[in-house]
């Protein structure tokens, strides 16, 4: 994503808040976004639809907005509390926070969700990604290493670092939360048995991004994990499976002392399966083979 700033007058508008999430979302320019009057409704305005229509888009409304969790940025309309006045934000996660507030509504206090739409194909078929090429770019890095190692009994218990750890293979780390259970999310699933984040994304943070902020089992340098999702790669002599992009959420932002689910969107790591289990440990390598 790419935030649309708005000037300080825009800001006050209803209009113009709607306007900035969907650029926002689309990453382009507030002025190629159809604005609607102040006495429009921004989500049902015709102007707007026609024009996400010529794209194959359309805004899907969210029936429990305040509930609503997606592993995706989409449109909130926010009031303060007691009042009818509405801005407009972008939403992200699963459970969902804000990323983007062009009105700085959310940060004046109290504030409650009125109605949600998500920016979404009208032909899934048709937009659906396509995969990476069978071989990976000269400028994907396929070798890392283990710079850190992590567990926690359970949901909101410290991280406890470790010098080397079992890996159990369909489970996750041997003493962790996914392995026991007790984390915030359901154990068991595809891409639930090890989570892991770049070394180089939390040193990007400053002070860099803590082991209790981020969550993450495995920390690695060297190697780019968005790269990993959908192969195979081994960890010393562990072989997993990436499953998709650990993105961030509600839970990471409220375990952190300070703002970062919008900096980890698409750079929260990777979230993958244990195929065949082993010992992992402190400066293991990390690999892809390419292809």
């Amino acid at each position: 994503m790419k935030e649309v700033a708005l000037d300080e007058v825009e800001r006050d508008s209803e209009a113009a808040t709607f306007a900035a999430c969907v650029a926002t979302i689309l990453e382009l320019p507030l002025a190629a976004v159809p604005r609607p009057t102040e006495e429009q409704d921004p989500a049902e305005v015709s102007t707007l639809s026609r024009w996400l229509g010529g794209m194959g888009l359309g805004l899907a409304p969210v029936a429990n907005p305040a509930s609503f969790s997606w592993a995706g940025p989409w449109v909130a309309r926010v009031a303060p509390a007691g009042q009818q006045e509405r801005r407009a934000v972008v939403m992200y996660g699963v459970p969902s926070g804000v990323v983007w507030d062009p009105s700085g509504v959310t940060r004046a206090g109290d504030w409650a969700i009125v109605d949600g739409f998500l920016v979404a194909p009208g032909d899934v078929a048709l937009t659906r990604a396509t995969r990476p090429p069978a071989t990976s770019p000269p400028a994907t890095r396929l070798l890392g290493a283990v710079e850190g190692l992590y567990v926690a009994p359970a949901a909101g218990e410290p991280a406890r670092g470790l010098t080397s750890v079992m890996a159990l293979a369909g489970r996750g780390l041997d003493g962790d939360r996914h392995v026991a259970g007790t984390g915030t999310f359901p154990s068991g699933l595809p891409g639930s048995a090890l989570t892991l984040i770049e070394a180089e994304v939390c040193d990007s943070f400053t002070p860099p991004l803590r082991a209790d902020e981020h969550r993450r089992n495995v920390v690695t340098r060297g190697i780019d994990l968005n790269s990993l999702v959908g192969h195979e790669f081994t960890i010393g002599t562990v072989r997993c499976r990436g499953m998709r992009l650990c993105e961030p959420c509600r839970v990471v932002a409220g375990y952190a002392s300070r703002p970062v689910l919008r900096q980890l969107v698409h750079r929260g790591g990777l979230r993958a399966d244990i195929l065949a289990g082993g010992l992992i440990s402190i400066g293991d390598q990390v690999r892809r083979e390419p292809g």
